[in-house]
């Protein structure tokens, strides 16, 4: 009965983050033959393949948000509330074949981003003019993701990773086959760039409206909704405060410190324990 259990959701998780033909997917990705983009024992295959990857996406999400262009891109062109788990499942397809695929399919990926990047383009609320395909706009949905993906795999990653700027340099190898000329390398760099790109953060009322609908009001069945208020949460106290006070996101350091943080190690047993 508790196998049965665990394989229920099992395929509901997957069939959530990766879509109904998972299976298929996963082939096409890890049995495909040719070269490629990351050896074995890289950092970017040791992260990407840990479940804290899940709280680690939603952080990204909720950091991305904090820049206006960004954010109104997303607000105008996706659907995101629509269709939340095709978005997902999409994201997740792009960094499975880039990190785990072969070469060809890795840049077949990229590509193809590339060129749907070049129709997304407007006029944020502010009359700013953007494009989803300029390297500025794109760098910084970068650096927040390779931020997120970072430091909730040291909070809340099975084992730790010896070479966490080596996670960086991977990222960037990625970053620079999409446009972007000069991403970091290092930690170092890597907050340098974060806090660069700070004056230019703000919470608009799209970031708002999205960081609501992520944390309260994302679709979900009866038996996901606990779980996913656990993720939420850590994804919530894994942002600096900086981050959270423009999306009027509590800050409860001594919640975070110890229940918060307790929840958010259980819920990854328990992810471990479901995919196993």
């Amino acid at each position: 009965m508790l196998e049965a259990l665990r394989r229920q959701l099992s395929n509901g998780l997957f069939e959530m983050v990766i879509g109904p033909d998972r299976e298929d997917k996963a082939r096409s990705i890890h049995e495909a033959p040719g070269p490629r983009m990351f050896a074995d024992d890289r950092p970017i295959r040791h992260v990407h393949a840990d479940h804290a990857m899940f709280i680690g996406g939603l952080r990204a999400l909720l950091l991305q948000s904090l820049h206006p262009l960004a954010m109104a891109a997303v607000a105008e062109h996706s659907d995101y509330r629509t269709d939340p788990w095709g978005r997902l499942q999409r994201t997740s397809l792009f960094v499975g074949v880039t990190t785990f695929g072969t070469e060809a399919d890795a840049q077949q990926a990229i590509d193809k981003l590339a060129r749907i990047h070049t129709y997304i383009h407007g006029t944020a609320s502010d009359g700013r003019h953007y494009r989803a395909d300029d390297p500025h706009l794109l760098e910084w949905v970068h650096v927040a993701e390779v931020d997120s993906f970072l430091r909730c795999h040291r909070r809340y990653g099975e084992q730790p990773l010896d070479d966490y700027d080596g996670y960086v340099r991977d990222m960037a190898v990625i970053a620079r086959a999409m446009g972007i000329p000069d991403p970091p390398e290092t930690t170092a760099e890597l907050d340098e760039r974060i806090n660069a790109y700070r004056p230019e953060l703000k919470g608009t009322a799209e970031a708002r409206e999205a960081a609501r609908f992520l944390l309260l009001k994302a679709p979900l069945p009866v038996i996901a909704k606990g779980p996913y208020a656990v993720l939420a949460a850590t994804a919530v106290a894994s942002l600096p405060v900086w981050a959270r006070m423009p999306l009027r996101l509590p800050y409860l350091p001594i919640s975070e410190a110890t229940g918060v943080k307790l929840a958010g190690h259980a819920l990854m047993r328990g992810l471990r324990w479901v995919t196993s």
